[in-house]
């Protein structure tokens, strides 16, 4: 879409820009996006840090619970320790 202009087109739309805004309010402008643009980036970086952050915490809890017997199998492993230690007292 973009490809098709050539420099000349881009004087003609740099003329125009500043026939509608102004020689006074281009700096102004440009500092505004720019502006814009570092607070854009900033929050990218924090977004980007926080499911980074949250991809950690989900693996952890993922590996916590997978090294964690579970409810039969608490009871199970128990019941067979319970079971052992009684058997080595009556000897």
């Amino acid at each position: 879409m973009l490809g098709d202009l050539t420099g000349w087109h881009m004087i003609i739309i740099l003329a125009v820009v500043l026939l509608l805004f102004g020689a006074t309010k281009l700096p102004a402008l440009s500092k505004s996006v720019a502006q814009s643009a570092r607070i854009f980036r900033t929050e990218m970086k924090a977004n980007r840090d926080e499911a980074a952050a949250q991809t950690q915490a989900d693996a952890a809890q993922a590996s916590l619970d997978s090294t964690q017997p579970t409810g039969d199998t608490a009871r199970t492993t128990t019941s067979s320790v319970l079971t052992s230690s009684n058997s080595t007292q009556d000897h």
